[in-house]
């Protein structure tokens, strides 16, 4: 995963990654609406979406680095900064909120060493965010850790489960 650096930016739509998004673009009716796969392909291969990173989608898809900007600031999985390895979201919404989400973010906070929302731990293992809903109402508290859906989530079972993630 990319942080801040004095390289060069490197193109990430090169090769195999490129020749996937031509393939994927054969079943849309726009270049444009290949954006969300393109964005995911840099998130993967880079870790966050750069300023760098847009300019090369808006370039590939024909758009303007503007509209590029919109998309990945209107939505919250993509990351506009360098996060930690394991990417920790919290649900937070009202049902989460009265079974204890608030102490579960404060456990994550605690056990990770970040020392507040959206910060990423001194070691770079973890960043902690809350998010609005996990759609998991029936199993507060739920909490996504990349790409793996935990429920049932409390404050006294976030070391255990930080401890599966090295």
């Amino acid at each position: 995963m990319s942080t801040h650096s004095t390289e060069p930016y490197r193109p990430v739509f090169t090769g195999e990654t490129r020749d996937r998004l031509e393939a994927l673009g054969t079943k849309y009716p726009t270049r444009q609406a290949l954006l969300l796969p393109a964005l995911w392909a840099i998130q993967e291969e880079r870790g966050w979406v750069s300023p760098e990173a847009i300019t090369e989608v808006a370039e590939f898809l024909q758009v303007t680095p503007a509209y590029v900007r919109g998309v990945v600031t209107f939505y919250t999985m993509y990351h506009t900064h360098p996060v930690g390895r394991h990417f920790i979201q919290v649900c937070t919404t009202s049902p989460c909120n009265i079974c204890g989400a608030e102490g579960v973010v404060e456990a994550f906070l605690e056990h990770t060493g970040c020392l507040d929302l959206g910060a990423t731990s001194p070691d770079g293992r973890f960043t902690v965010i809350e998010v609005e809903c996990l759609g998991a109402c029936a199993f507060v508290t739920p909490v996504l850790i990349n790409d793996d859906f935990i429920e049932s989530v409390t404050a006294e079972s976030v070391p255990a489960l930080l401890a599966r993630y090295p």
